[in-house]
């Protein structure tokens, strides 16, 4: 394989990239002709996906199976690219899933395995990819936040809207400190968006109940999002919705955002 292809724009490596919003993040990339690094922990999609859009795309697209819950992932991702010659020009650091329950009722095991693939995976792939990036001065960071990063915690889930928040925050700093560079991070955060993370979560039968105006396509969030970032964006909600959302967050009184999070929260919110 070759680190700098001439008929794609680059290499990208997309992490979760077997479902949701990674997968059509991925379908997104090949239509705009770039080669992709895919990387999930289920191999016959992620195979089946990679020879799909090299096959309707003209790209190269390689999967890379890593569980990002294991301490070793990201060094063994990063060796992986090395040993195939390949420059990763754009991150996009969406691998993540949804921990139901109350915090005191969930066993710490889990909590920490959750930290790891959502917070500490991020970050270390962010650590390892980005010097490169800067001595080539270009280069692209997709962190995918949520919306839940931008407005009041809620209960239940309780610490994926703190880990978003972190996200959002750590794009943020990475922009300033790199934008003399060329080059460009972003968050998006996305609202409700249909895909399997619900199912995962095992909240399908609870935010179902919600009506479809509050939802967005997989599809739309990653088109939106990745023009985002492109132009420089640095923060980014897709959809009127969502953006409302932000805004009322952000400019009632504190109180009453988190009043009205925590009645919203009860209707799709395991608590179990």
């Amino acid at each position: 394989m070759s680190s700098t292809p001439t008929t794609s724009e680059g290499w990208a490596l997309i992490t979760g990239a077997s479902a949701g919003i990674g997968e059509a993040i991925a379908r997104e990339l090949a239509r705009r002709r770039w080669n992709l690094v895919l990387s999930a922990r289920r191999r016959e999609r992620l195979e089946a996906l990679a020879r799909e859009l090299a096959a309707a795309h003209g790209i190269e697209a390689m999967p890379l199976v890593a569980d990002l819950a294991e301490p070793a992932a990201a060094a063994v991702i990063e060796a992986t690219l090395s040993a195939h010659g390949i420059a990763v020009d754009l991150l996009v650091n969406n691998a993540g899933y949804g921990l139901p329950g109350f915090y005191h009722k969930t066993a710490w095991s889990d909590q920490a395995r959750f930290l790891q693939v959502m917070l500490t995976a991020p970050c270390e792939l962010t650590h390892r990819l980005l010097p490169a990036m800067r001595a080539r001065k270009r280069g692209y960071i997709l962190n995918v936040a949520s919306l839940a990063g931008l407005i009041p915690g809620s209960a239940g889930n309780t610490l994926y809207g703190a880990v978003k928040a972190f996200l959002v925050s750590f794009s943020q700093s990475l922009a300033l400190e790199n934008r003399d560079l060329g080059i460009k991070v972003s968050a998006l955060c996305p609202g409700f968006t249909y895909s399997e993370f619900h199912d995962v979560s095992q909240a399908r039968h609870l935010v179902q109940q919600l009506p479809k105006w509050m939802w967005m396509s997989a599809e739309e969030v990653a088109r939106r999002g990745l023009d985002a970032l492109f132009a420089g964006k640095v923060v980014y909600v897709p959809g009127a919705v969502n953006r409302i959302m932000r805004f009322l967050a952000k400019h009632l009184p504190d109180r009453a955002a988190l009043a009205l999070v925590g009645r919203q929260s009860r209707r799709f919110r395991r608590r179990d």
